[in-house]
């Protein structure tokens, strides 16, 4: 392609043209055009045109950047982790040593200063950064600055277990409150141990655990306490490993429990002894009444519930009070009935004041709960294309490179022959782990128009089957979205049996499960189903789901070489044979740069199966279609309801629970600074009807007060002094603000010392502490846990780095491999394509030159031609 660097000197060729013209008219035509045709060259020579060259530039010596770490976590791996490494390094090429030491790792500070400087950075880290820049940050930083970062993992040789205590600080007097213990390990082993849990110095709880792989947070240990006197209170725990444990120090926890009044709600409501009063009374401060008070009365109160109430008991000076009170930073709660949102017809909500601030409009929903997607991602490694192909074996290339260095041809192919050997291993280990084309496709899924109302459930294989999303999730929040493409982008592959099978039972029990909805299952696999009955199996379960009216499509993402695990005696693709058998889609995808799929989905109008009525006379149940959030994150509802008010979720509304049938039960959204929650069932008395009784006990009980905590937000009275400060690590500072509601100083003390207040708004100061010791601090009644050093949390390699490490060009290496193949691909890595321009001015100016001389010779030829004919004549005559 060919640009010009000065396109504005083209407008000479307007004078070049006029004057042209006119000497058309005066002069010879012939000499005339040949002279504007060099003039139009002489000014697209102006105008200095130039094409670009892609040139391949190399270094052989490429400019290293060694960080060695040695902060105080290294202590579980060698004690010179990386120094052989160096010495290899230095000697063949420029190399850098940084040393991190300390009880601190900054690994994400380093890399953003020595990234996008012509350096290549190599990490002899565990991977664990837990001070400064975030890491994950940093790498995105070197990725945009082509800067590779390579990770060295060192050998583990001792293990560790670390113990974290997850919960709410500020908690309410008399209420249950749950806590998690979290238990770490560096090694992959299973450990057992003994817990220990301590409530304010005394012996709660004690028992034996064992801890499989590295870790529990996906299934952590969860203590319920209560806490009947108000103020400083605290829980340590403490575990013993009965093996394998170098760090004593992370072996317990302590966390700071403040312990508040129960915060005050008004209740507006014709039945004081309902469920939803019982519930509400036992866990707050309830005043109830009938109809709504005078507004410094209710504003007294963190949160409104209104329970079935007639639109015409409200005035409009009432709903303008209810607006200011929302938007003032406080929760409203509305509870339906045969008296609220669509009923009765002649006085319901529908364009009422009262309905601008509710998440959902009163009229019938036309939404069915959009419909269900299942992706089941094949993560097994022959997805990844086995080894890389070059790799494995002695080339006469490798051999040539070592014997320019050791100048001898035996200790060469010997050198050669041990590269070859790492370089297999790592191979295997690549093809086990390489996760592009499947996570890109999945991708644009999640990303497709007509899918925003669905609800997603990911499921991936490799040998077993695992849990993307722990259930079906909402893809019309962004945040959903983002959430998901962030966990695909850590997948890892792995494993030898392809488990499409058992991955296809699992999306059969949880669509069965909402009440047999209509859903899009997505298969992204390479298609290797002959081993065993995988085939079979698979297409008896496909065939099960298709009778409920269920879509297939199998993404047949091909890998870099067939084998006999993807065809059939026939030489067909069970792929495609599979989706022949149900009337599916089938793709092929078999160029490794095509990162999506582009599927044209129908509407999504109604997709109940045809068994399940749109209104059904029986009770209904109830599906959390954001399990995620707040209110229903740790909520298990088992209740069903028998009835609802028939509502439609506004734009902007999050619906978070449902009928099998769509119909929203249970809608937030924002208001101003405050929380609004649309509970569009009754209060489980409903004056006689009692649609949902089932909600108000046993585990859907919780429902209520997961609600109605959401809707308060801060349960803190605004009265007083109040001070919040998280627990912190020792050796990172805890910062602290205290806000004044009452007029007069605070003096805030730490142990008995006075703090310095720094005023940093309305009645609002700040402070910053950073004790010296473990423990339980006191700060004026307000208790501060201090724990362990941050450094000794995460223990043992850090297993999330890896595709962070990829997308920045580098590679993960044990200490043998990377000193056999780093620098190698190093040296690969620093080739890099540039766009360089060249100039072609100068063929423009000769191809003038060659015009004009041309014109010119011609001319010549032509005139001495004929003078000489015309001498001829002359002497003819004579």
């Amino acid at each position: 392609m060919i640009s010009l660097e000065h396109p504005e000197m083209l407008f000479l060729i307007i004078p070049v043209i006029i004057v042209g013209f006119y000497l058309l008219r005066k002069t010879k035509t012939k000499l005339v055009e040949w002279r504007m045709l060099v003039a139009f060259l002489l000014v697209l020579a102006l105008a200095s045109p130039f094409t670009t060259v892609t040139q391949t530039i190399s270094e052989e010596d490429p400019s290293l950047v060694l960080v060695q770490d040695q902060t105080s976590s290294m202590g579980l791996f060698p004690e010179e982790a990386g120094s052989e490494l160096y010495k290899a390094l230095v000697a063949n090429t420029p190399t850098t040593l940084v040393q991190l030491t300390g009880d601190k790792t900054s690994l994400g500070d380093t890399i953003m200063q020595y990234a996008g400087s012509g350096n290549q950075i190599v990490l002899v880290s565990d991977g664990n950064s837990n001070a400064g820049k975030n890491l994950p940050e940093a790498l995105e930083f070197a990725k945009e600055t082509d800067t590779p970062v390579y990770l060295v993992q060192p050998e583990l040789k001792a293990n560790d277990l670390s113990v974290e205590v997850l919960g709410d600080k500020t908690v309410v007097v008399d209420n249950q409150n749950e806590f998690e213990i979290v238990v770490r390990q560096a090694s992959n082993q299973n450990v057992s141990y003994f817990l220990e849990v301590f409530v304010d110095g005394q012996l709660s709880q004690s028992k034996d655990f064992t801890l499989e792989g590295r870790n529990n947070i996906d299934d952590p240990i969860k203590i319920n306490q209560a806490f009947n006197t108000l103020g400083a209170h605290n829980i340590r725990v403490k575990i013993t490993p009965h093996e394998g444990d170098i760090n004593s120090q992370n072996n317990e926890f302590s966390k700071g429990i403040y312990v508040i009044p129960k915060p005050k709600v008004l209740l507006i409501t014709n039945e004081p002894d309902s469920p939803l009063s019982q519930i509400l009374s036992e866990l707050y401060e309830v005043s109830i009444e009938r109809e709504l008070p005078r507004m410094e009365v209710f504003e007294e109160n963190k949160a409104l519930v209104i329970d079935n109430m007639y639109i015409t008991d409200l005035s409009e000076n009432d709903v303008n009070n209810i607006r200011k009170y929302v938007t003032g930073g406080n929760g409203l709660i509305v509870v339906g009935g045969n008296s609220a949102y669509d009923r009765p017809l002649s006085r319901n909500y529908r364009n009422s004041s009262f309905e601008e601030l509710l998440p959902v409009i009163s009229k019938p929903s036309d939404w069915k709960g959009g419909r269900d997607v299942v992706i089941i991602i094949d993560l097994t490694g022959s997805l990844a294309g086995g080894p890389s192909k070059g790799g494995g074996y002695a080339s006469p290339e490798t051999v040539e490179y070592y014997q320019k260095l050791t100048k001898s041809e035996k200790l060469a192919r010997e050198l050669a022959e041990k590269t070859a050997e790492a370089e297999r291993g790592r191979a295997e280990i690549a093809a086990s782990r390489r996760v592009n084309v499947p996570v890109s496709i999945a991708n644009s899924i999640v990303e497709a128009q007509n899918l925003k109302d669905a609800q997603l459930l990911v499921l991936t294989f490799k040998d077993e089957v695992d849990y993307l999303t722990r259930d079906f999730v909402d893809l019309n929040l962004e945040t959903n979205r983002d959430q998901i493409k962030d966990e695909l982008q850590n997948l890892t592959t792995g494993g030898t049996r392809n488990s499409l099978d058992l991955a296809l039972n699992e999306a059969e029990k949880k669509i069965m499960d909402r009440g047999r909805i209509r859903a899009d299952v997505f298969i992204i696999s390479d298609g290797g189903l002959a081993d065993g009955t995988i085939f079979r199996n698979s297409l008896n379960t496909i065939e099960v789901l298709e009778d409920t009216g269920t879509n297939f499509y199998f993404i047949h993402v091909f890998p870099d070489e067939y084998d006999a695990k993807q065809l059939d005696s026939s030489g067909n693709f069970y792929a495609e044979e599979l989706m022949k058998a149900v009337n599916g889609t089938y793709l092929k995808i078999e160029n490794k740069s095509v990162y999506g799929v582009n599927i044209e989905f129908e509407e999504s109008q109604n997709y109940l199966h045809e068994d399940i009525e749109e209104k059904p006379s029986g009770p209904s149940k109830l599906i959390k279609i954001s399990p995620d959030h707040f209110i229903t994150k740790n909520v298990n509802i088992t209740g069903n309801v028998t009835g609802y008010n028939d509502v439609t979720p506004k734009g902007g509304a999050e619906r978070l629970v449902i009928t099998t049938t769509g119909k929203p039960v249970l809608t937030t959204w924002r208001f101003g600074l405050g929380r609004v929650a649309a509970f569009t069932t009754d209060n489980g008395e409903g004056e006689g009807s009692r649609w949902a009784s089932a909600l108000y006990s046993g585990s859907s009980a919780k429902l209520i007060s997961s609600t109605t905590n959401w809707a308060i937000g801060n349960p803190r009275a605004e009265e007083g002094a109040v001070l919040d400060g998280p627990d912190t690590w020792l050796g990172t500072p805890s910062d602290l603000t205290l806000t004044m509601y009452d007029k007069g100083i605070q003096e805030l003390k730490l142990d008995g010392s006075s703090l310095d207040l720094a005023l940093t708004g309305r009645n609002i100061y700040e402070a910053s502490v950073n004790p010296e010791t473990i423990g339980i601090h006191d700060l004026s009644g307000y208790p501060l846990a201090v724990n362990y050093q941050l450094e000794y949390r995460d223990v043992g390699l850090n297993e999330d780095i890896e595709s962070l490490i990829a997308a920045t060009g580098g590679k993960i290496y044990t200490e043998k491999d990377a000193r056999a193949l780093l620098l190698k691909d190093a040296r690969q890595n620093s080739e890099r394509q540039s766009d360089e321009p060249v100039s072609l001015k100068v063929y423009v100016l000769l191809a003038a030159l060659v015009l004009y001389l041309g014109e010119i010779i011609a001319r010549r030829i032509k005139e001495m031609n004929k003078l000489k004919n015309a001498q001829v004549e002359a002497e003819t005559r004579v």
